[in-house]
């Protein structure tokens, strides 16, 4: 007979477990985009016409901290595993090769988007930009040289983003996420003070505009990366020599399980990134509206992510231990509150919409004709069931990579980003001329392929882990 009872992946404890994981990391996440968000809304007051420079410059910046965060995820995930079976004392020599990957990784991606991005927007904006009378009759030499401008700026800071991105996933998976939640958040308010001394003027400083937001978002990554290797070097075994070498193979694993992810990472990135070109290609107003609803959705997905990483380090635990059973009940609970979370911040998203477009730009901002702050809300609704199968698809390719489960979760981001939502915003943005709202149509249908998909790889993972079990 049939009966009905909670299920078994939804037990108080293991709830317990992820929200005090969970809410941590997901503040500890917001944080990195809420630097982004405060530069669109200091822009919005008083320089909505170059948030444009800003958004476009994160094709390359974009790529680049996808690569590093991927890369650099097996610190989290190995030092999860040893912390799972009670030698977390050994995983200093997690932390030490992940610090020299990350210096190493930075200078290499700094000097490579330093400079190459002269010629590569040259390329974008002059040399393949579609040839229309709706680009707000902007100069595309300009556009091209003031977006490499700002990303020469910003390439000053990769080095520092790939050490704290060290230094925090290290912290996290030693369960001390609230030590990099207070450290980001020292990164956020300084970066807001910059903002207003660089881009509004304040204090007696000559306002820069997009430049200045370069220079705060720059400025303050150092400071955070310099407190945050202070405490790793303090608080934690980072620096303790083990007698335990070490299997093998550890080495490769450290590099192979963030590889996988660096690859979705560039797929998820780049592609969301290459929108903003699009956008542009169809007008600064379409690319001003359309990226501030993107930065709303990239705020949502700060949620996602901590329930995502949250996840993962449960499911790494539990891979750790060789449990079935707890490695199947914290992917899935892990999906069950990706989806409440997202009914939630629809909702809400939907509910304020005029309110959340006020806080982004001023309500009497216009951009060639186009009243900014309505056109924005407009977007919202679209924003709202986007964002929820983009948190399903961090989740579920978490739990599957912290299962060695590597590739699969990387095909399915390559297939969802540049052969689906890719194509789909030209067409609808571009050929049908849906301006903004095609390219948030676009979106969507991406992230949906991308959050379907993953979920099911990951409940087919699950049933075939059982069977064979069973077996």
């Amino acid at each position: 007979m049939f009966r009905l009872g909670w299920p078994a992946w939804a037990r108080p404890a293991d709830i317990g477990d992820l929200l005090r994981l969970s809410v941590p990391i997901a503040f500890t996440r917001m944080s990195q985009m809420l630097m982004g968000v405060t530069d669109a809304i200091v822009l919005g007051q008083f320089a909505p016409g170059e948030l444009p420079y800003i958004l476009n410059s994160w094709l390359p910046m974009g790529v680049s901290l996808g690569l590093g965060i991927g890369i650099l995820l097996g610190v989290q995930v190995l030092t999860s595993e040893l912390l799972g079976i009670g030698r977390e004392g050994e995983s200093g020599r997690i932390f030490r090769r992940g610090f020299v990957t990350s210096v190493v990784l930075g200078i290499v991606l700094m000097a490579v988007v330093y400079f190459s991005a002269g010629a590569l927007f040259h390329w974008l904006f002059v040399d393949i930009a579609p040839k229309t009378d709706a680009v707000d009759q902007a100069d595309p030499a300009l556009v091209a040289s003031s977006v490499a401008h700002v990303t020469r700026i910003l390439s000053f800071g990769l080095v520092g983003f790939m050490i704290s991105t060290v230094c925090s996933y290290y912290l996290e998976a030693l369960r001390r996420p609230l030590l990099v939640t207070a450290v980001m958040y020292f990164g956020v308010f300084l970066n807001l003070g910059i903002d207003l001394a660089l881009v509004g003027g304040f204090w007696g400083f000559e306002p820069m505009g997009a430049e200045g937001v370069a220079w705060a978002t720059t400025g303050s990554r150092w400071a955070l990366t310099l407190v945050m290797l202070v405490l790793v070097l303090i608080l934690t075994p980072a620096l303790t020599q083990s007698a335990h070498k070490g299997a093998p193979n550890e080495a490769r694993k450290q590099l192979s399980v963030g590889s996988g992810t660096a690859i979705s990472n560039i797929a998820e990135w780049g592609g969301f990134n290459l929108t903003y070109i699009i956008a542009t290609w169809i007008s600064l107003a379409a690319n001003t509206v359309y990226g501030y609803a993107i930065q709303l959705m990239g705020l949502c997905f700060m949620f996602y992510l901590g329930i995502a990483s949250a996840t993962s380090v449960r499911v790494a635990e539990a891979y750790g231990r060789g449990n079935v059973a707890e490695i199947r009940d914290a992917g899935r609970l892990g999906v069950a509150a990706t989806v409440l979370m997202g009914l939630i911040l629809g909702a809400l998203v939907v509910l304020f919409n005029d309110t959340l477009a006020g806080l982004l730009v001023r309500d009497t901002a216009v951009m060639n004709g186009v009243q900014l702050a309505p056109a924005i809300a407009s977007l919202l609704a679209y924003a709202a069931v986007a964002t929820m199968f983009d948190g399903l698809q961090a989740t579920s390719s978490f739990a599957l990579r912290a299962q060695d489960v590597i590739w699969s979760p990387s095909v399915i981001h390559i297939g969802s980003f540049f052969l689906v939502m890719i194509p789909a915003c030209y067409w609808l943005g571009i050929v049908r001329e849906g301006g903004a709202t095609g390219m948030m149509l676009g979106v969507m249908l991406g992230v949906f392929t991308a959050g379907s998909l993953q979920t099911i790889l990951l409940e087919w993972k699950t049933a075939r882990q059982a069977s064979q079990r069973a077996v």
